[in-house]
C-alpha cells in the first residue's frame, strides 16, 4: 500500500488549504458545501459549491460550514474535510496519518474538540491543533524557536490574529472574530445605506479587491451590477475608491486596535526586537491595498507582507509536523 505523507490543514472560513509533506500545498478550495434542502445529501463541495452561491434554486442549500474560523456545521465540515483530503492525495493509508490543523488562538475548548473530532472523523489517526499566529509565523519563515520577538498578523476571512511569538510560544496574542468577510459586509451596508442598492457577497468581495484600500489612494471608479431596492429592478452603479475606503474604516480600525493592544502588552525587551524587525502580515486581508502603510503609520514600526501570505498558515501547519516534539507543548491533540 502506498503511503501518504502527513498533512497540514489551514481550515479557513473562506478557503481550506492542505499542505502535504514533501509536496507543498496541493489543495486550495473554498470552504463551501451545497446540500439538498433537508441537508441529507451533499451535492457539491469546494469551488463547484461556491459557484452556486446566489444562483441556487430553493431545493439546494449552499452553506459555509465554518464561521469566524470555527465549525458551525459539524457534519458538513466532516464531509468537506474528507473530500478535500482525498482530493489532495489521501487514500486508505490516510487512516494512519498525522494531521495538524490551524485554528484561531481565541477558540474555546468546546470548539477545539469539534475541530479535532471532525479531523478524526474524516480519517486521521492522529490529529493536532496549532494556533494560527504560530503556524503563520512558521510559514512566513520567522525564527519562532529563538529568543527573539516576532510579531505576526494573520487576517483571514473570519478572524484576525495578532501575536508576539518567541521561543516557540505565544507571548502575547489577540484574536478578534473579524476579517475579510466583515470588510465585504461593510461594503454591502454602505451601498444599501447610501444608494438603496443591494449586491451579493461575491460582488462586494470583487469591489474590495479591485478598488478597496486601507490607506487613501488615487481616485478610481468601478461599475457594479446589483438591485435597486426602491424599484426591485437590476441597476448599474458607478462607485469610487474613496467611498469604499471610507466604508472599510470600521473593520480596519478594529484590526489596527488589536495590533496596538498586543504591542501595549508586549514585554519591553521584546518590543525592542519588534521595533527593529517589524510586523509581518499574512492572510488574504494583508493584500488590501495600503494596509501595510497604514499599520506602519499607526504603530510606528516597520510592516511587511510575507512572500506568500495566502499560503503561510498552511505551510506553517505542515512544517510544524516536522518539528512536532519541539512544538508539542503548544498543540492540542486527541487520538482514537
Amino acid at each position: 500500500m502506498s503511503l501518504v505523507a502527513d498533512m497540514g490543514i489551514d481550515l479557513g472560513t473562506a478557503h481550506t488549504l492542505i499542505y502535504v509533506k514533501g509536496k507543498g500545498v496541493l489543495l486550495d478550495e473554498p470552504s463551501v458545501v451545497a446540500t439538498s434542502q433537508d441537508g441529507k445529501e451533499i451535492l457539491a463541495i469546494g469551488t463547484e459549491a461556491r459557484n452556486m452561491i446566489g444562483r441556487n434554486p430553493g431545493n439546494i442549500r449552499v452553506i459555509k460550514p465554518l464561521k469566524d474560523g470555527v465549525i458551525a456545521h459539524f457534519d458538513a465540515t466532516k464531509k468537506m474535510l474528507r473530500h478535500f483530503i482525498i482530493k489532495a492525495g489521501g487514500n486508505k493509508s490516510f487512516f494512519r496519518r498525522r494531521v495538524i490543523v490551524s485554528v484561531p488562538s481565541g477558540i474555546t475548548n468546546v470548539e477545539k474538540h469539534a475541530v479535532i473530532d471532525a479531523t478524526l472523523n474524516a480519517g486521521a489517526k492522529e490529529a493536532y491543533l496549532i494556533v494560527e499566529p504560530v503556524a503563520a509565523a512558521i510559514g512566513a519563515g520567522l525564527p519562532v524557536q529563538e529568543p527573539i520577538g516576532n510579531m505576526i498578523m494573520n487576517i483571514g476571512s473570519g478572524t484576525t490574529e495578532v501575536a508576539i511569538v518567541s521561543l516557540g510560544g505565544l507571548v502575547v496574542s489577540k484574536s478578534i472574530r473579524l476579517g475579510g468577510d466583515e470588510m465585504d459586509e461593510a461594503i454591502i451596508r454602505h451601498l444599501r445605506r447610501e444608494y438603496n442598492f443591494m449586491v451579493g457577497e461575491r460582488t462586494a468581495e470583487q469591489v474590495k479587491i479591485q478598488i478597496g484600500a486601507a490607506y487613501p489612494i488615487p481616485e478610481e471608479k468601478m461599475n457594479i451590477r446589483g438591485r435597486d431596492l426602491s424599484t426591485g429592478l437590476p441597476k448599474l452603479l458607478e462607485i469610487s475608491a474613496q467611498e469604499i475606503h471610507h466604508a472599510l474604516q470600521e473593520p480596519i480600525r478594529e484590526i489596527v486596535g488589536a495590533a496596538r493592544s498586543v504591542l501595549e502588552e508586549t514585554p519591553p525587551d521584546l518590543v525592542s526586537d519588534i521595533i527593529e524587525r517589524g510586523l509581518v502580515m499574512t492572510g488574504g486581508g494583508s493584500l488590501l491595498r495600503g494596509f501595510p502603510t497604514l499599520l506602519a503609520e499607526k504603530l510606528g514600526i516597520p510592516v511587511i507582507v510575507a512572500d506568500q501570505p495566502l499560503l503561510a498558515t498552511a505551510y506553517g501547519a505542515g512544517l510544524a509536523l516536522e518539528d512536532l516534539d519541539a512544538l508539542k507543548k503548544l498543540l492540542f491533540t486527541k487520538t482514537h
